[in-house]
């Protein structure tokens, strides 16, 4: 790697790399398992990453969202509104989301990881310190946001194969 944006493309890669794991070989009914009542599904999990990435990342690309634009709205049909990425989702939510297929959560991530890639390896090292939001304190540049989306990804792919550990340990052997 010789430049910024193919690192965070490679960060980009990886949270890819670890969604198809997550869902690998999983049912419909696997996906929206919850290891409690409390508990976040899979299905979730891998739908609110790519949601909050597709929002941050249309944002300051200054684009419409995948989710609109490219239809993947209507594919889902869940019960929220349009604009909904999970962000303060209660348990009683995430029980709303119901059975999907696996085809669909890696569609959609793997539209929102592509449309992520092409913006990104557009980018300078002089673009990364562009101010994107004047609401925080410190400020958030765009470095700064590209990163959090990352660190975010990670931390919901990270729950997302603690559940299906969860569920494996489960099944009968």
């Amino acid at each position: 790697m010789t430049t910024t944006a193919a690192l965070l493309v490679d960060a980009f890669d990886r949270v890819r790399d670890a969604v198809h794991h997550a869902a690998k070989g999983l049912s419909p009914e696997q996906l929206s398992a919850r290891v409690d009542d409390g508990a976040n599904s899979i299905g979730w999990l891998l739908w609110h990453l790519s949601r909050i990435q597709d929002d941050h990342i249309a944002a300051v690309a200054g684009v419409e969202q995948a989710w609109t634009a490219d239809g993947w709205a209507g594919r889902f049909a869940l019960p929220f509104d349009v604009s909904a990425t999970g962000y303060g989702h209660t348990s009683a939510d995430v029980a709303k989301m119901g059975i999907i297929s696996r085809d669909k959560f890696i569609g959609y991530h793997d539209d929102v990881h592509d449309r992520t890639v092409r913006y990104v390896m557009t980018l300078t090292d002089a673009d990364l310190d562009h101010i994107v939001d004047h609401r925080w304190t410190p400020v958030v540049t765009l470095a700064m946001r590209l990163v959090s989306v990352i660190s975010d990804d990670l931390q919901h792919i990270g729950q997302a194969a603690f559940v299906r550990g969860q569920l494996e340990r489960r099944s009968p052997r």
